[in-house]
């Protein structure tokens, strides 16, 4: 036989993921007004079953230490469902949340709308969503961790608009119940697709967290998205950030740009997760656009270099080198991270290491082309700080999408061109031989990328970052944890983005 699966009521997800003795309830009694026998009856029998005089439990605790407001589903009362009463607790829980200045933990557990009360009930989910909204516009983090089962209103509304949303292993999670689809339809709903753990691979969940790993994830997406900003650095420090990193004279100038290219693309260069891993902490990963669009070509996270947090979109290249190139979705993915960077004010890492977009028929029609324009737009608008790390592989428009930022860094044999060289040699000279002329040519190496204004600094490779992957990797978080804080405290920069130009820039 198998283990029973890991359910815990409200009751028991408060204890494992709060820290202990520190809940205190915001709950008071329902009001209800005149109720039917039959409703009145089902209201006692919920009581009785559950030990709850509602279908949510609200209050705030320490969560590793760090006070947050909490709303949690309790599924033994009348199937965790949404009335009028359920409704006003939750409502004024947010709104609490929002005038404490607390992130908020959501844990909801439901069939939906209280069917005994009817459209009255229904309409509540949008008091919710506007609750939640203002929170969310008031800067603070909110945080759904879907439990087993979540369908209908509740995942329509305040489930569905995390900052970052978990899910419990094996969850149903749907729009449409399986008993009322099998009631509408005769037949049973397709089994598997309503499962956490397909939600997540297409995007629609950022992780399936188990309830005792919960706090862990929760407390490292709340040291990042909590973090308040930094003091502004001294004009003193400002000059050492912009007078580092560069190689030694004549390092960067001795190899060649072809050289470099390939370097780029030895198979065991670090990208964008070994950076993560060797030179950051507090990583939280975030999984897909939210809305049923992911791509393995692009990492999206939460994280810290140093004291510095950031929101962190990366092209990742082992992804990309087995067939999975960068297609619309990746740059949706993109768009998302640029907006919870916007919400939180928190700088935005962009990582390009790119062999290039998907060609193919799919992206055509799904729009790759506006995509890139899109992310263009958001980016050189984006009201917050941003860094472009160019860390590989810097071609076409996949690597243009996420170039334009107030600071650029290059690694040494990083590159940027409009093609592949071989690509571009196949227009110039109709054959790709020629790719080593013309990436000379169109001086696409980090070297002269510097003295052409594109890139403001380049971190150095020992000789080659594929050589020293942990060494180099420590080396750019280095300087990441510098850049980050300076640029923040530093509102000359997104002019500098708007700049940039042909000899001093894009």
């Amino acid at each position: 036989m198998s283990a029973p699966l890991d359910r815990p009521d409200a009751a028991g997800l408060l204890r494992r993921v709060l820290d202990p003795g520190g809940f205190e309830s915001w709950d008071v009694p329902p009001s209800y007004g005149t109720l039917s026998p039959s409703y009145a009856a089902d209201l006692a029998r919920a009581r009785e079953r559950s030990g709850r005089d509602e279908a949510v439990v609200t209050g705030s605790g320490l969560l590793r230490g760090r006070r947050v407001a909490v709303v949690v589903s309790e599924f033994a009362f009348l199937a965790g469902s949404i009335g009028v009463a359920t409704a006003d607790r939750i409502v004024s829980a947010v709104e609490r949340a929002t005038a404490e200045g607390l992130p908020l933990l959501a844990a909801p557990a439901s069939g939906g709308t209280r069917m005994q009360e009817g459209t009255i009930a229904f309409v509540q989910m949008a008091r919710i969503t506007a609750a939640v909204m203002a929170h969310r516009a008031a800067g603070l983090p909110y945080l759904v961790y879907l439990r087993h089962p979540t369908t209908g209103g509740v995942l329509a509304s305040w489930g569905s608009l995390g900052h970052l949303t978990a899910a419990e292993p094996g969850a149903l999670i749907g729009f449409l119940g399986p008993r009322v689809y099998e009631t509408l339809y005769g037949k049973p709903f397709p089994s598997g697709v309503q499962v956490a753990e397909n939600l997540a691979a297409k995007g629609l969940l950022d992780a399936v967290v188990g309830v005792d790993d919960l706090p862990e994830v929760a407390a490292q997406a709340l040291d990042t998205l909590s973090t308040a900003p930094k003091p502004a650095p001294t004009p003193a420090q400002r000059t050492v950030r912009t007078e580092m990193p560069v190689p030694a004279d004549g390092e960067a100038d001795e190899v060649s740009a072809w050289e470099s290219v390939e370097r780029s693309r030895r198979p065991d260069r670090p990208g964008i997760r070994e950076l993560l891993r060797y030179g950051a902490s507090s990583v939280t990963p975030l999984s897909g656009t939210g809305d049923g669009d992911a791509d393995p070509g692009l990492l999206l996270a939460l994280a810290r270099f140093g004291s510095a947090s950031c929101v962190v979109i990366g092209q990742d290249r082992a992804a990309q080198r087995v067939g999975r190139p960068l297609g619309p979705a990746g740059l949706r993915v993109a768009r998302r991270g640029m907006r919870l960077a916007a919400e939180f004010g928190l700088p935005l890492l962009t990582v390009v290491d790119t062999p290039g977009a998907a060609l193919s028929p799919e992206a055509e029609e799904r729009g790759l082309a506006g995509e890139i324009a899109r992310c263009l737009a958001d980016l050189i608008t984006l009201r917050t700080a941003t860094l472009c790390f160019l860390l590989g592989e810097g071609s076409g428009g996949a690597a243009l999408a996420l170039l334009p930022a107030d600071r650029v860094l290059a690694a040494r044999h990083a590159w940027l061109a409009p093609l592949p060289p071989e690509g571009a040699s196949g227009i110039v000279h109709r054959t790709p031989d020629r790719a080593p002329e013309l990436a000379a040519a169109q001086r696409v190496r980090a070297a002269d990328l510097r003295a052409d204004g594109i890139v403001d600094a380049i971190v150095p490779e020992r000789p080659d970052a594929a050589d020293e992957p942990e060494a180099f990797c420590v080396r750019a978080a280095r300087v990441l944890a510098r850049e980050l804080p300076a640029l923040r405290s530093d509102p000359s920069g997104r002019s500098r983005r708007y700049a940039r130009r042909a000899g001093s820039g894009l």
